[in-house]
């Protein structure tokens, strides 16, 4: 058995809107991983397993392949999916082979603080 010590390679925002999602265990190879700081990685938000009409879905986590040539990985097929906190864009053939997905922007917008509402205080 091969143990290596856990790496968090980045902290970037979720891109799951909504706690509704349901996830598939399918196998990730190699080739569909990039390579990253001497690391083999398949991102997490990255259409699967490819992002064409085949898509399945969205995997999940991120997948350390640099020592296998073939690992399970979770790949949401149903949910709620902020678009624009993807790391890659979807293509649009993607977009219609991932019935279960919908896909969402992200609203940053912030009420701000002490804005009159219409309504006065009596």
């Amino acid at each position: 058995m091969y143990l290596t010590e856990k790496t968090i390679y980045e902290n970037r925002p979720s891109w799951v809107s909504s706690h509704h999602y349901i996830n598939r265990t399918r196998t990730a190879t190699r080739d569909m991983a990039t390579e990253e700081d001497g690391k083999m990685l398949l991102k997490a938000g990255t259409v699967f397993p490819a992002n064409t009409g085949s898509a399945e879905g969205i995997v999940f986590h991120d997948v350390d392949l640099t020592h296998a040539e073939s690992l399970p990985v979770a790949v949401m097929v149903e949910g709620y999916v902020y678009e624009s906190r993807l790391p890659n864009g979807v293509s649009t053939t993607a977009k219609g082979a991932l019935n279960g997905i919908t896909f969402e922007e992200y609203n940053s917008e912030e009420v701000e603080e002490g804005t009159d509402d219409g309504e006065g205080e009596a």
